[in-house]
């Protein structure tokens, strides 16, 4: 990769990532097709996710946790009567129970208890790090340790659709909400448990994944279209000047 020049892109990309990749794998293929290496994002999406990344090139990189602050929106779909390890469709199955006979208005009204802040205990199956050990690493094992729960926002958590046993979600919440232990938290206050099977993030701030690109499309840019593709920073964080 080449030595920072003057002439380096800077910017926020915005990337609509597939299912299956994690972001640290978007950001490696965004090295190559930009060529630098100063490359990050805002926010990581767990490889069963797909939807809004934020891809920071050259020296956007700095504005990472401006970014990472803003409220973000998901759709999803929470699967009752199965609850897995990991609180989504990547983990294994724990535990099975019957569905009771639900109507949406009883899940609504469960829903609306999440409403507002609230404390939130971070899954093991997680990124975030306890004693500079990331916690997955930590349940891949078997292990379990006591981790702190912090506090987060839910703004909305409405129904899209209803077809027990699976329910179609949309999630407005501050940083750092995991919306699959929103998911699993629902099953267990439903009697029934559930876990995430589905997850798309559609809103980080102000952008949208209207206008994201894929990893197709973007990889296929020639460069110079690609650059008209960088929001510069001054807009992306009308409060930061570089």
């Amino acid at each position: 990769m080449s030595q920072p020049t003057n002439d380096d892109p800077i910017g926020v990309l915005l990337v609509d990532k597939p299912q299956g990749m994690t972001s640290h794998d978007i950001v490696a293929r965004m090295r190559r097709v930009f060529r630098i290496k100063k490359i990050g994002h805002a926010g990581t999406l767990d490889p069963m996710a797909t939807g809004l990344l934020l891809i920071l090139v050259g020296k956007a990189t700095k504005v990472s946790q401006f970014l990472m602050s803003m409220d973000k929106e998901y759709t999803g779909t929470v699967k009752l009567g199965e609850a897995t390890d990991s609180q989504d469709a990547d983990g294994e199955i724990v535990e099975t129970k019957p569905v009771p006979k639900l109507t949406q208005a009883d899940v609504e009204k469960e829903m609306a208890t999440f409403m507002g802040d609230q404390y939130q205990t971070p899954p093991m199956f997680s990124a975030k790090k306890v004693n500079g050990q990331k916690l997955y690493k930590l349940a891949r094992q078997g292990k379990a340790i006591e981790r702190e729960a912090r506090v987060i926002h839910v703004s909305r958590y409405d129904i899209l659709d209803f077809n027990l046993p699976e329910v179609s979600i949309i999630v407005g919440s501050s940083k750092g909400t995991y919306i699959r232990t929103l998911a699993h938290d629902l099953g267990e206050r439903l009697g029934c448990g559930g876990h995430l099977s589905v997850l798309r993030r559609t809103q980080v701030g102000k952008f949208r994944i209207e206008d994201a690109n894929t990893l197709e499309e973007i990889e296929n840019m020639a460069p110079s279209e690609l650059r008209t593709k960088l929001i510069p920073v001054n807009q992306a964080v009308p409060s930061v000047a570089m």
